[in-house]
């Protein structure tokens, strides 16, 4: 079994796009993507398929610590990873919790709108965070702290407001996406580039499915439709 899991680690794909790529940046974006599509629909497996794939590509981003075929150390977009896994944790407990207590329902949260006060404070934080991670990030060496910082801050305001139900959510990743195509094409992840182009358009869809059932009478009655 271990010298299963080192061939997997070590496999790479030749695209001819002058290096070869990992599968596990490819595996790991189509755990990424089934999570999305789990989170749209608002089921709490979302959660831990996410985790394996945030598994998977820190081990990706971190390219010069784990001498992969882009040698570049992304460390705002490693440093996301272990986030990702911190914030799924609480966002599982959060949705299997409102699954229990609506027993009539398979949707696991209710979406919303964020309060004033809630993006209010959520913007201080963003600032305060894009200021941090920068600075940090420069500090690591990290390639692009810049857009790096950008994409650590707006993936961890999405992942939180996915957690709490927030509609805004879906907004923050696009806004994340628009920057992160660019800088991951430049540093040769091109999995990962395409999968942050699909989850750009995948987020509208997202958003559409999340407000309709927001606005939605019944929904938690007709939940079961989309099963």
């Amino acid at each position: 079994m271990g010298e299963i899991i080192i061939r997997f680690l070590n496999a790479q794909l030749d695209v001819g796009l002058g290096r070869p790529i990992l599968w596990r940046e490819i595996v790991g974006n189509l755990f990424g993507l089934a999570s999305a599509l789990g989170g749209a629909r608002r089921r709490v497996w979302a959660w831990p398929v996410g985790i394996l794939g945030n598994v998977l590509l820190f081990t990706v981003f971190l390219g010069g610590v784990f001498h992969t075929p882009q040698d570049l150390d992304l460390w705002g977009q490693a440093g996301r990873q272990v986030f990702f896994i911190i914030t799924s944790v609480y966002g599982w407990v959060v949705w299997a919790n409102y699954r229990r207590s609506h027993a009539e329902s398979q949707a696991a949260v209710k979406p919303r709108w964020a309060t004033g006060r809630e993006r209010l404070v959520a913007g201080a934080v963003a600032i305060v965070m894009l200021v941090v991670f920068y600075l940090a990030l420069k500090a690591l060496g990290s390639w692009g702290p810049g857009a790096d910082s950008w994409i650590l801050t707006g993936s961890i305001l999405a992942t939180y407001g996915m957690a709490r139900g927030w509609n805004e959510f879906w907004f923050v990743w696009i806004a994340v996406d628009l920057v992160g195509v660019p800088l991951l094409l430049s540093a040769h992840y091109y999995p990962s580039a395409l999968m942050y182009s699909f989850y750009a358009a995948f987020c509208i869809f997202g958003f559409v499915t999340w407000w309709r059932s927001e606005h939605r009478p019944a929904d938690e009655a007709v939940a079961t439709a989309d099963s």
